[in-house]
């Protein structure tokens, strides 16, 4: 839901309304993610309904794990006011598909911890050889050196 904007919002305090710095919503205007706002006769940046709406919508992509490039895409459409579901489905297929990878991968790095862990001696732990970080075990264990 929408705040109310009854007057212009200032960019500090459309950074408070959406909880982020004024810096990033100045940087966002640059990189052409939200359109340059009118202005105050002072010179000050005025921001309507809007831009709380576009910047929620920014950073609730952002939280989804999508680049800037292709948060732009996706308002670039939002903004032709087609659709953008085919768009947002497509990239976010494409971040499902990372995240299965990154979690596959911090998996493996789990197991592989977990028997390093596990290939520790219990008590009288011997000097390590150089080269290691751990003491190598008898046998000849191959995940506790470098």
């Amino acid at each position: 839901m929408l705040p109310t904007v009854a007057r212009a919002l200032r960019v500090s305090e459309l950074g408070s309304v959406v909880g982020v710095r004024p810096d990033t919503i100045r940087y966002y205007e640059r990189v052409g993610l939200l359109p340059p706002p009118n202005r105050t006769p002072g010179g000050y940046r005025a921001y309507d309904a809007a831009a709380v709406d576009r910047l929620r919508f920014i950073r609730g992509a952002q939280r989804l794990g999508l680049r800037l490039v292709d948060i732009r895409h996706l308002l670039a459409v939002r903004d032709t006011g087609i659709c953008p579901c085919e768009p947002a489905e497509h990239l976010l297929r494409r971040r499902l598909a990372e995240v299965d990878a990154e979690i596959a991968r911090l998996t493996a790095l789990r197991t592989e911890m977990a028997a390093m862990a596990a290939a520790l001696p219990v008590t009288g732990c011997p000097p390590p050889s150089p080269g290691t970080w751990c003491p190598s075990m008898e046998g000849g264990d191959p995940t506790c050196s470098c």
